[in-house]
């Protein structure tokens, strides 16, 4: 039933097209460097939090500290808890990676729960023993940021046919291989 529900607003997203300019996208390193990286990601995928935690310090320390590169974070929800998840990540933010970084490094104390009623208590337990000041119910039942982070779902689908997470795009290619640290540097290397 949960599947169904998140199609149906999905399809009712795409129909209204009601994308809004105000929501930052959450990006990191200089906004102009020579390669950008895209990762469409869903906060309850496991791969995804991998990525943050292991290969992402990485690319930090190696390339978008020095200006190289940027990544740029897009949502691509799969379930209703990330749904939910991408809108406290996007709440009361200004394009700062710090409240997903925190999600994805606590996935495992928020992503449980037999239905999405505890799997909201838990996300909002886990963000209460944070530093951010965000009002959980606000940020849950904010519409705008509903709207943009579905639509951004839909547009790597359409744009890129993504349908699992995480996926790379680099400088508008989808990235084919495995991701890790070594292949990403790789082709990295090879543009700069």
């Amino acid at each position: 039933m949960r599947k169904i529900l998140f199609i149906i607003t999905i399809f009712f997203i795409s129909q209204t097209n009601s994308f809004s300019n105000e929501i930052v996208h959450i990006i990191d390193g200089n906004k102009d460097a020579k390669i950008n990286l895209i990762i469409y990601e869903s906060l309850t995928c496991p791969s995804c939090a991998k990525f943050h935690k292991d290969i992402y310090p990485k690319l930090k320390k190696e390339f978008i500290d020095k200006g190289i590169i940027n990544i740029e974070f897009k949502n691509f929800p799969l379930d209703l808890a990330a749904l939910n998840a991408s809108k406290l990540a996007h709440c009361m933010n200004d394009g700062d990676s710090k409240i997903l970084h925190y999600l994805y490094y606590n996935q495992k104390s928020w992503a449980k729960g037999k239905n999405i009623l505890e799997v909201n208590n838990n996300l909002k337990k886990t963000l209460e023993n944070s530093n951010f000041k965000i009002n959980f119910e606000e940020c849950i039942n904010n519409k705008k940021i509903e709207d943009f982070v579905l639509e951004e779902r839909i547009d790597g689908h359409k744009k890129y046919e993504i349908e699992g997470t995480p996926t790379l795009i680099i400088n508008g290619e989808k990235f084919d291989k495995t991701i890790n640290f070594k292949n990403i540097k790789k082709i990295i290397k090879k543009m700069i």
